[in-house]
């Protein structure tokens, strides 16, 4: 009969389980790359870009094309605020800037802060999209029963592939506020 639990067997089992949490560990750094190549791939969450200068819009417009902006706004289940588009979609001109609102009201009784994550789709159209002012780039706080209209200024790159006629704008929007040091600010007057 043999001895399993001799200090020979001990180490190589603890050399094992080590290298199994550093893999684990790797594999968790490599998760986020992974995730942006396959969503590349797959066309999944078209994330778009940051700001952009008022100087790169309207340098050219393209009058012969028009390209159709549909606009979507969800929360996620913790966030009870509303939510919405001022229109539901535009016809717009790459090149040319337009402006559209987002409607949002804090219909709670606890002050709250939200956090607007946009998603293009189809996933080719996210970087043609280019947002001049977005509430995106900003905390959203809203008192207890305020609401508030959050623009966005963007422009259509008029190098979107002829192929791509229509594009979806969609934000969810999220509660940030135990994170957020806007309401830590207001908690602390």
């Amino acid at each position: 009969m043999s001895n399993d639990l001799s200090p020979q067997n001990n180490k190589i089992v603890v050399r094992k389980l080590l290298l199994a949490v550093v893999g684990m560990f790797a594999f968790g750094f490599a998760l986020v790359p992974l995730y942006d190549v396959i969503c590349d791939l797959t066309g999944l969450n078209g994330k778009t870009g940051g700001r952009v200068s008022e100087a790169e819009a309207g340098i050219l417009v393209d009058e012969q094309r028009v390209v159709t902006v549909q606009f979507m706004a969800h929360h996620n289940a913790e966030m009870g605020w509303n939510f919405e588009p001022s229109i539901a979609q535009l016809s717009v001109r790459p090149g040319e800037v337009n402006i559209v609102s987002y409607r949002v009201t804090n219909p709670g009784t606890d002050v709250m802060v939200g956090q607007a994550i946009p998603s293009v789709a189809p996933n080719a159209a996210a970087a043609h999209l280019n947002k001049i002012e977005c509430f995106c780039f900003e905390e959203q706080l809203l008192q207890p029963g305020e609401s508030a209209d959050m623009p966005i200024r963007f422009f259509i790159d008029p190098e979107l592939p002829a192929s791509i006629t229509k594009l979806t704008l969609s934000y969810t929007l999220y509660d940030i506020t135990e994170k957020s040091d806007n309401v830590q600010a207001i908690a602390v007057r």
